[in-house]
C-alpha cells in the first residue's frame, strides 16, 4: 500500500490543485479534508499518515486549532497559511511542526513537493549533532527529528568520534566549535582524515563572536557554517542544501561510473577499481562472461527482449557476488567479474554454480518464455598485469564457445 498524505484545506480549488500535482509528482495516496471536523474524523479512524498539510484558518477552527490537534496525534505537520503575520509565524514555528509555508503562489506550492521529497529521503539519513550544551542538544535533536532524521547526540568531539566509529551509516555531522576534550575544529580535522567533503558533510556551529571561526571551519573541510542563535528555518535550509549537493554529486558519480541500461559498472570504472585489487596483495579471479547465441535472441524476439536478457544477466551477476567484488559491463552482451579474496578452487566452484544458475533462469514475456545460457572464461591473479589477465580470460572464453558453449573454461 502507498503511504498517505492528508491535506486539510477549506479552499477546495487549492486542495484540488495540490492533490493533482502531488499525485502526479509524488508516490503517495492523497486524502483531502475541508474542515476540522472532517479531518478529526479521518485521523481518528486511521492516523497512519506520512505528513499532514494543515491550513491555519478553517471554517470551524479559525485560529489554527487543527495544528494542535494533529500534533497531539503524533503526526508531522506542514502549516499552510495565507497570512504574513510575523507573530503568528513565530508562534507556529515554536510548535513541533515540520515547516511553515505561505501559500501565495505556484513557487510556494512547488516548494511543498520538494520538501515532501526531502522528508521522505531523510528517513534513511542518520545525523550526528555535537554540542556541549545539554539544553541545545535537546533542542537540536527535537528539530532534526521533526525533519524525520535519525539522530545521534554527542557532548564533545571524543564522544562524536566513538559514535562515528560504531555507526558507519552516519551521513551528516553538525558540530559546535567550543567544546571540552576535542573541539569542533579538531573533530572536523579527525573526520576529514577518513572522509572527504562529499562522503561526510559537516556543518559547523558557534555562538562565538569571533568572525574567524567560520573561516577556520571552512578551511579545514566543513561544508557549511552557521552562527548561533539561528532560526529553525535557516538551519533546515542549510542542511537540505548540503544533502541535496551530496546527492547530486552521488548521482553524477553513478552516471559516470555505471552502465546506463544495466547499472553494472562500466569498463572505465573497472580498470580504475582494479588498482585496489592489486594493492590488497591477495588472490583474486577475473572472469569474462558472454551470452550464448545472443544475436539469435535479438533476431527472434527483438531488441527490447534482448535488452531484458542483458539486464536480467546483470542483475543475476550482482546478486550472486559480494559487495567487495566487481561486476562490469564491457559492452554488448559481455560482462566481466572480478572476485576478491578467493583461491582457484573457490573461484572455479563459484563460476560453475553461477553458470548453472543462469542456465536455469527463465524470463516470462507475453508471447514466450525466454531461456539463455552463458559461456565463462576464468583467469587467476599472480604476477600478471590486468591486461594480461583479461587476455587470458578472453582466450578461455573463446575456448568455452568453441567447445560447445554454456560452460566454464579455465586459463
Amino acid at each position: 500500500m502507498k503511504e498517505r498524505i492528508l491535506i486539510i484545506e477549506d479552499n477546495r480549488a487549492l486542495s484540488k490543485i495540490l492533490t493533482k500535482k502531488m499525485e502526479k509528482n509524488l508516490d503517495f495516496e492523497i486524502i483531502q479534508a475541508f474542515s476540522y471536523d472532517e479531518a478529526e474524523e479521518i485521523i481518528n479512524d486511521n492516523d497512519d499518515f506520512f505528513i499532514t498539510l494543515c491550513d491555519l484558518n478553517l471554517p470551524d477552527a479559525p485560529d489554527g486549532e487543527i495544528v494542535d490537534f494533529v500534533i497531539s496525534k503524533g503526526l508531522p505537520v506542514i502549516v499552510l497559511t495565507g497570512s504574513i503575520d510575523e507573530d503568528l509565524r513565530e508562534e507556529m514555528l515554536g510548535k513541533n511542526i515540520v515547516d511553515y509555508v505561505y501559500k501565495g503562489n505556484i513557487e510556494d506550492v512547488n516548494y511543498i513537493f520538494t520538501l515532501i521529497q526531502r522528508l521522505s529521503k531523510n528517513r534513511d539519513i542518520k545525523v550526528l549533532a555535537v554540542d556541549d550544551s545539554l539544553v541545545f542538544r535537546k533542542e537540536i535533536k527535537k528539530l532534526l527529528q521533526s525533519q524525520m532524521f535519525s539522530v545521534l547526540i554527542a557532548a564533545h568531539g571524543e564522544e562524536a568520534l566513538n559514535y562515528l566509529e560504531n555507526n558507519q551509516d552516519i551521513k551528516l555531522v553538525l558540530t559546535d566549535f567550543n567544546m571540552p576534550v576535542i573541539d569542533g575544529v579538531e573533530l572536523t580535522k579527525n573526520i576529514r582524515e577518513k572522509h572527504d567533503k562529499d562522503d561526510m558533510p559537516i556543518i559547523g556551529m558557534t555562538g562565538s563572536e569571533d568572525h574567524l571561526v567560520s573561516a577556520k571551519f571552512l578551511k579545514i573541510g566543513a561544508n557549511d557554517f552557521i552562527n548561533k542563535p539561528f532560526s529553525k528555518e535557516e538551519l533546515i535550509c542549510r542542511i537540505n542544501n548540503t544533502l541535496d549537493a551530496k546527492e547530486h554529486l552521488e548521482m553524477i558519480t553513478e552516471i559516470a561510473n555505471k552502465d546506463f541500461m544495466t547499472k553494472a559498472y562500466n569498463r572505465r570504472y573497472f580498470f580504475q577499481e582494479m588498482e585496489s585489487f592489486y594493492k590488497a596483495n591477495s588472490n583474486f579471479a577475473i572472469a569474462m562472461i558472454d551470452i550464448d547465441l545472443f544475436k539469435k535472441i535479438n533476431d527472434k524476439y527483438g531488441h527490447d527482449i534482448g535488452d531484458l536478457v542483458i539486464i536480467t544477466l546483470s542483475n543475476t551477476l550482482k546478486y550472486h557476488t559480494k559487495g567487495s567484488d566487481l561486476v562490469a559491463r564491457f559492452g554488448g552482451e559481455e560482462f566481466c567479474i572480478a572476485l576478491r579474496d578467493v583461491d582457484k578452487k573457490q573461484a572455479v566452484g563459484f563460476f560453475a554454480k553461477l553458470r548453472k544458475t543462469i542456465c536455469d533462469l527463465s524470463i516470462n514475456t507475453i508471447n514466450a518464455k525466454i531461456k539463455f545460457s552463458v559461456s565463462i572464461g576464468v583467469a587467476f591473479s599472480g604476477d600478471k598485469k590486468i591486461d594480461e589477465l583479461l587476455k587470458e580470460a578472453d582466450e578461455a572464453l573463446f575456448r568455452a564457445k568453441e567447445n560447445g558453449r554454456n560452460r566454464v573454461e579455465i586459463a
